[in-house]
């Protein structure tokens, strides 16, 4: 009993229902016992309230709603009117109980990643396997992880095979194949198979943990609108004695000036905003929405304009093979991209990977290794595949070559370059024979985020630190139609200072480090949590873990709806208030039933919250 009474959510349930009973009690029977059963509610929920008002009003001078219920509680007492006070300690109390289960619910969709912390790790030094605290795991470090373990560190696969449950981080339901060289995150869970990994990100610069200081920071007390409710609140409470004081000399009656106390208690009038704040909150973490300030849904509300950063926001951020031309008529495309492969195997350079990526991809198999090879900087790579001399890269490595362009070729790379590729040229033997494209991945699902934000009424934008053609394509590809090229950190930061000073509130995503003074200065910031610089990351308002946009449109909404329900829960708080008021002056409503009358309100404005936590755009 003595454990049970030390867990205060358990021992507030045990004292509600002890008043609820001890209330029933005193409806029916109270004025056949020697002592009337409401005393038990007031000792119960009541003196606990008083506590609290007079510790705030001794300390911090906090003249708040429950200073209103305390004097509401002791006046009630004190005119003999027991069951009345102890219906207002019960009904506060319970008001209490369902506003702190909202709030914890709508948290709890966002700190389950804190608790997913993995504690322990697998690592392998000399072929032999320890457990070790995953704090000790260091850069470098190998790592084996075992079929349904949660992954301890960022990482990159070195050997095996496995299927991977990212849903934490980025909400897909269905495992992600991985295999040798795929990059995986902490927290995330190993489905099948056995595989070992190297570490690349450890402690706090893991992505759980960077994912955990985000949802550390929400915050819903920190929303403008709240604390309008808290001074709202403060100017009733000052009200109501006035009203009361007034009504009494007026009437001589103490028990309608009471009656005045009891009902124009402020509670759901402050309710009505943090409830809302903290579902919608709790919304927007199941779509993998990461909320860090409370007053991010109301700026959210109120903007005209969506800003994108092209590279990492609306494309992948990684370059893809698009097309393999011939120019030589003894060999095909096919042939051509199986050498340039070959030739950039052992390369380094991103558009190399990204060959011989592909080659895997589509052949299922490495290319062929080079029997020479060698990286010419700035330039290109110099290969022997086989019997064949091999060149890959820019026009300047094949001229110094003294190998020339035909114009063709040329021709049809201006034509990949203005959609915005980049062109590998390839040389077989001193002979220009073909042409690589390649380019950054538009995300599939980029234009139809587009049309569902101009749908809203929301008008879109690309800012992009490309060249003009590579940005029209995006923009033509995804239907934006303002577009803003060969953008600078500064020149982003320009053109939303200039569009907010023209009353176009502007809300910016992106990913990159250059885009972390963009997303400081709009109406909004929102970054690509997963694949997002930690200073963007850290400038932004918003953060998408799993660095999908396809849920923006749902945001933009949600940001709406939740005001929307501030917007009913103030209107509704604030009616029912005055009007219980001006019923209270005239006697209508006595303690006990403006008691039931007014937290009739505080249940329905939590219940209004609460239904944000299940809301979806139709």
């Amino acid at each position: 009993m003595i454990e049970f009474l030390k867990d205060e959510e358990k021992r507030g349930i045990l004292f509600l229902v002890t008043s609820g009973i001890s209330l029933i009690a005193s409806f029916f029977s109270g004025k056949y016992l020697p002592l009337d059963p409401a005393w038990i509610a007031i000792v119960l929920c009541g003196i606990p309230i008083v506590r609290g008002a007079a510790v705030a009003l001794a300390t911090e001078f906090d003249v708040k709603a429950d200073l209103l219920v305390s004097l509401a509680l002791i006046a009630s007492v004190i005119i003999g009117e027991t069951f009345a006070a102890g219906e207002v300690a019960f009904i506060m109390t319970l008001g209490a109980m369902l506003e702190e289960r909202t709030v914890a619910k709508a948290r709890a969709g966002i700190e389950r990643l804190v608790h997913l912390t993995p504690r322990t790790a697998r690592i392998v030094h000399e072929g032999e396997e320890r457990v070790i605290s995953a704090e000790q795991v260091k850069v470098g470090d190998m790592l084996r992880v075992l079929a349904g373990e949660t992954i301890a560190v960022d990482g990159i696969i070195v050997t095996g095979q496995t299927s991977i449950n990212q849903s934490v981080m980025t909400g897909e339901s269905l495992p992600v194949d991985k295999g040798a060289g795929d990059e995986v995150a902490s927290g995330t869970v190993n489905q099948f198979g056995t595989f070992d990994m190297r570490a690349s990100k450890v402690g706090e610069d893991s992505s759980l943990q960077r994912m955990i200081r985000l949802v550390e920071s929400a915050d819903a007390g920190k929303a403008k609108i709240v604390g309008l409710a808290d001074r709202w609140a403060t100017w009733i409470v000052v009200i109501a004695l006035v009203s009361a004081a007034v009504t009494w000399f007026v009437t001589g009656e103490i028990i309608r000036a009471v009656t005045i106390l009891v009902v124009f208690c402020p509670c759901a009038l402050v309710l009505a905003t943090p409830t809302a704040i903290m579902a919608g909150i709790g919304n927007a973490a199941k779509y993998g929405i990461l909320i860090r300030e409370g007053d991010a849904l109301e700026r959210l509300a109120a903007v005209s304009r969506l800003a994108f950063d092209k590279t990492g926001t609306l494309t992948y951020g990684t370059p893809h093979v698009v097309a393999a031309d011939s120019f030589d008529s003894g060999m095909s495309g096919e042939e051509i991209f199986s050498l340039a492969a070959s030739a950039e195997r052992l390369s380094e350079h991103p558009l190399g990977k990204a060959i011989t990526a592909h080659y895997k991809e589509t052949a299922g198999s490495l290319p062929r290794e080079p029997q020479k090879f060698s990286l010419i900087a700035g330039r290109g790579v110099e290969a022997q595949v086989e019997d064949k001399s091999i060149l890959a890269g820019n026009p300047e490595l094949l001229a110094e070559q003294m190998i020339r362009l035909p114009d063709s070729m040329m021709e049809k790379a201006e034509t990949y370059k203005n959609d915005g590729c980049t062109v590998i040229f390839i040389a077989v033997n001193g002979i220009a024979s073909g042409m690589i494209a390649l380019a950054d991945e538009l995300r599939g699902d980029a234009a139809q985020v587009v049309r569902k934000v101009g749908e809203s009424g929301i008008g879109t934008i690309l800012l992009t630190g490309d060249n003009e053609r590579a940005a029209r394509h995006i923009a033509d590809e995804t239907g934006i139609s303002e577009v803003y090229a060969d953008c600078l950190p500064e020149t982003k930061l320009k053109i939303i200072d200039r569009c907010q000073r023209d009353g176009k509130l502007i809300c910016m995503v992106g990913d990159g480090v250059n885009d972390a003074p963009a997303l400081k200065k709009a109406h909004v910031g929102i970054a690509m949590g997963g694949i997002g610089s930690d200073i963007a990351i850290d400038a932004a308002d918003i953060a998408l873990v799993g660095d999908d946009i396809k849920n923006l449109p749902h945001l933009l909404k949600l940001s709406r709806k939740t005001m929307g329900k501030i917007t009913v829960n103030l209107t509704a708080s604030m009616v029912l208030n005055f009007a219980a008021i001006i019923l209270a002056m005239t006697g209508i409503l006595n303690p006990v039933v403006g008691a039931l009358v007014h937290n009739v309100g505080s249940v329905v404005v939590i219940i209004n919250s609460s239904l944000l936590l299940k809301w979806k755009e139709k």
